[in-house]
């Protein structure tokens, strides 16, 4: 079983400060402090209070999430969490380790506590495997990265190509399929239809639908459609041929 992570969570909305609390207990994490307001946070940590990261609100009374970000160890994994994207570029240059935009999902709140778990494992090794590529998404006026290993397609609508990451949807610089498999190594993702693309490893089950059509469950809780001239190739690649 995963670590059992002591978090503390700022947010000066008290439903939104019950319901993270919430997910991230249901999440498997202990909530060692509800805090509501940035400066909260400071005199926690200044009276001995130890946490293993933090979610801050970035809109908060007496001091933004921003604020008190600088002012936190480096140690302490930083997630913040607000209403508005554009605040992404600036929650990344204090070196927050992720970053969820109201309201945050039980899905997307546990690829944030992955996160944690892997900062506190250590150094990944030097040579990164393909899974582990990044790739840029849109948030504001400004770009972030996201891990592939976290993302379980892409499709392409009017020229826009979005990415799905535990079941969210985030736009990303591309306007077409061939631009998005071009940047990763040949053969990380696999045609679902002409509009689509894959990440093997992001398939938990399939069925044979109608017509032939596979229906792939994703990660993320998300299923999908794979056309009949693409369903060979990816259950090849599933070792289902």
């Amino acid at each position: 079983m995963p670590e059992t992570l002591r978090v503390i969570v700022a947010e000066d909305e008290p439903y939104n400060r019950k319901r993270l609390a919430r997910l991230l207990q249901e999440a498997g994490c202990e909530v060692v402090a509800e805090l509501r307001d940035g400066l909260a946070v400071l005199e926690w940590l200044e009276a001995g209070g130890q946490a293993d990261a933090a979610f801050l609100d970035i809109e908060m009374p007496g001091a933004t999430g921003l604020e008190v970000a600088l002012d936190l160890p480096k140690t302490l994994p930083v997630v913040f969490v607000t209403a508005h994207a554009e605040h992404a570029v600036r929650a990344f240059e204090t070196a927050a380790l992720d970053f969820l935009v109201k309201p945050a999902t039980a899905g997307r709140i546990e690829v944030a506590l992955a996160r944690i778990r892997e900062r506190r494992a250590g150094p990944a090794p030097a040579a990164r495997p393909a899974g582990a590529l990044r790739y840029p998404v849109r948030a504001g006026d400004g770009l972030v990265f996201m891990d592939l290993a976290r993302t379980s397609h892409f499709l392409v609508e009017d020229e826009v190509v979005w990415a799905f990451v535990a079941g969210e949807r985030l736009r990303t610089p591309w306007k077409s399929l061939t631009e998005a498999e071009s940047s990763f190594p040949q053969g990380v993702l696999v045609k679902g239809h002409r509009n689509m693309l894959v990440r093997p490893e992001a398939v938990i089950g399939v069925k044979v639908g109608e017509y032939g059509r596979l229906l792939v469950r994703l990660q993320g809780g998300l299923s999908v459609e794979v056309s009949r001239g693409a369903a060979p190739g990816l259950k090849a690649r599933l070792g289902l041929a």
